[in-house]
């Protein structure tokens, strides 16, 4: 059977995958969840929503003959990894992971890590602050018990319905971001403290370098360990596993 690639996709590397793909013989659809509103272009066929589940995402395998399921979304999206693995042991279509390593600190980061979005919570009990909430939109509403702090939200989209921290401001905007530009954003808004995921790669790492420049501190969510699957970290691999 000719290969059929299905791509989990929302990241940069799964676009950057697409491309390389779109050069070769290979058959590709890649898939998008729908949470954001703006879907960049891509050289292959796309599919945008839920499949239903590790069982719909078997069926949909099996319906359009699926040969090699690669998982590309963010390093967060822990359901839908943990649909693919099964999905995959469903099928016995073979899966690869595509993701990047989780940032490490470096000389001058001043870190508080956490193991999950509660934990970030609870940390933020205490006296206010001026933070920059770089964790996207899903897990907003879970911060709304401190409503004593200050808010800087950066998302891709404007929310249809706006998040309720009493003191807050929305830039709708969408990266790659420079190193010098987040310094600037966040000198303007006097941040004190970013509360961000361990997404890992380049594109959204410039927040993290100006606050090791500006001596602002950051409170680090750990990414949610997957196990069971095997993870590649560059696109020339993933060709190579391909065959």
């Amino acid at each position: 059977m000719p290969q059929n690639l299905l791509i989990l996709g929302g990241t940069t590397e799964a676009s950057s995958l697409a491309h390389l793909i779109s050069k070769t013989n290979l058959k590709a659809t890649i898939s998008y969840a729908g949470r954001v509103e703006r879907i960049s272009q891509q050289p292959i066929p796309k599919r945008i929503g839920g499949f239903g589940g590790a069982t719909g995402l078997a069926s949909y395998i099996l319906a359009e003959r699926i040969t090699h399921l690669v998982d590309a979304t963010h390093p967060f999206a822990a359901q839908m990894s943990e649909n693919a693995i099964a999905a995959s042991k469903m099928t016995g279509i073979p899966l690869i992971a595509l993701t990047r390593p989780p940032w490490q600190p470096k000389a001058g980061d001043n870190w508080h890590q956490v193991s999950d979005i509660t934990h970030a919570v609870s940390f933020l009990s205490q006296e206010p602050l001026r933070v920059m909430l770089a964790i996207g939109r899903m897990h907003l509403a879970a911060f709304y018990d401190n409503q004593q702090h200050f808010y800087l939200l950066r998302l891709v989209d404007l929310p249809k319905t706006p998040p309720l921290f009493s003191n807050q401001i929305i830039e709708v905007a969408r990266g790659p971001f420079t190193a010098a530009q987040d310094a600037a954003l966040l000198s303007h808004h006097k941040i004190n403290l970013i509360v961000a995921k361990n997404a890992g790669g380049s594109g959204s790492y410039a927040k993290i370098e100006a606050a090791r420049q500006l001596g602002i501190h950051v409170l680090m969510i750990k990414r949610p360990v997957i196990r069971n699957r095997q993870e590649l970290y560059n696109l020339g691999d993933v060709i190579d596993w391909l065959g």
